[in-house]
């Protein structure tokens, strides 16, 4: 895998091969090659066509096996695994749909990785968006001095992801105007791109065997851009829900905190027990409800796992490059506050008002840390 470093002013080569343990999030297909290759060599049924591995193959690598040392990579109901398989070795589209946070954009890459070895032909959507970064564009100096001709045609995700048979993950869907996502109606319908610019064999791009798109959506932004009735039809829909029991939560933001950590050059994990006061926290304002049952104020703002993980990241760093230790519940309130005031400035206020009322009622010394912390939290 390459990596373009920019040029610099003394002289140093500006384009050269970097060790891929530099980059800051490897795709799963790199980060976890030896494990796909060993699902590979011991896979012995059959694979759809154009397909990497096979289902039971590709199942294992998303929910792990112990005995081949693949590890489980997406927390959540094993039977979403199995639809998503089966939908991407049909016709239709795969639509991963969900509260912000919940991994469904992961989800996406793990499936992708090992469905078609790949997870990188990616179209993120936003109002930005155009058809040219979806299907297609061209090398206009190319295009002036020669016409419209293949070598002049610069392929994006979709065009590639139908001509190489690979999968296209097509991330927040909703977010592209009506118009854009209906672009993709064709090809999940009759397999084909038309490239009207040219002539002959050369304007229509069939897809081939191993194509499909994973798109996502979450659940707050759908009704931004509506999707059509007509592109509804060509996915299969599964929604992707927040972790439910609290001691899974606990452990997957401990592991990845854990790593993320690492990766920064921290060399003291985070503490169990400080992890447990977030973990709470977040659970607490998510739901609007605490442990005990009692009803309180629910936070606007997306208090998901991902935040969670973001969060504890922070406060690990905060602990080691500030003071040399693993951080506090005193540091969660310090880097909540950007978290909390995303959305609805009442939140502040909120979050507030839970460390004053519920924090203090809790027993142990970082919940005690945290409530006397609240002063941290700005205004």
């Amino acid at each position: 895998m390459q990596v373009w470093r920019c040029g610099r002013d003394d002289g140093a080569a500006g384009d050269e091969d970097v060790d891929t343990e530099v980059i800051q999030r490897p795709p799963p297909e790199i980060r976890y090659a030896d494990q796909l290759a060993r699902l590979r060599d011991s896979d012995r049924h059959e694979r759809p066509p154009g397909w990497a591995l096979s289902l039971d193959a590709a199942r294992r690598f998303v929910v792990g096996d112990d005995k081949l040392g693949v590890t489980r990579k997406f927390v959540g109901d094993p039977s979403l695994i199995d639809r998503a398989l089966v939908t991407l070795a049909t016709s239709r589209g795969l639509m991963l749909v969900g509260e912000p946070g919940t991994a469904k954009s992961l989800l996406s890459e793990l499936l992708a990785a090992a469905v078609c070895g790949s997870s990188t032909l990616t179209i993120q959507g936003g109002a930005a968006t155009t058809e040219d970064q979806i299907r297609y564009s061209w090398n206009y100096a190319l295009l002036v001095a020669e016409g419209p001709s293949t070598r002049a045609l610069v392929p994006a995700p979709l065009l590639r992801g139908m001509a190489e048979g690979r999968i296209v993950r097509f991330e927040e869907i909703t977010r592209c105007p009506l118009e854009v996502q209906d672009c993709l109606l064709s090809p999940l319908s009759d397999r084909v791109l038309t490239v009207p610019e040219l002539i002959g064999p050369d304007a229509m791009v069939f897809a081939r065997e191993g194509f499909n798109v994973i798109a996502t959506a979450n659940t707050r932004d759908r009704g931004v851009n509506e999707m059509s009735a007509a592109l509804k039809r060509r996915f299969n829909f599964e929604t992707v829900f927040p972790i439910a029991d609290f001691a899974t939560e606990l452990d997957l933001v401990e592991t990845e905190a854990r790593s993320l950590l690492e990766r920064s050059g921290v060399r003291t994990p985070p503490r169990r027990d400080v992890l447990e006061v977030l973990v709470t926290t977040f659970r607490e304002l998510r739901s609007g409800r605490t442990d005990r049952g009692d009803a309180m104020d629910r936070l606007s703002s997306v208090m998901s796992t991902a935040e969670a993980v973001s969060v504890a990241h922070a406060v690990g760093l905060r602990g080691w490059f500030l003071r040399r230790d693993a951080g506090s519940a005193a540091d969660i309130v310090a880097c909540l506050a950007g978290t909390a005031a995303k959305d609805d400035p009442e939140d502040l206020a909120r979050l507030r008002r839970y460390l004053e009322q519920q924090a203090s009622r809790r027993d142990g010394p970082q919940w005690k840390a945290f409530h006397e912390a609240r002063n941290l939290l700005p205004g």
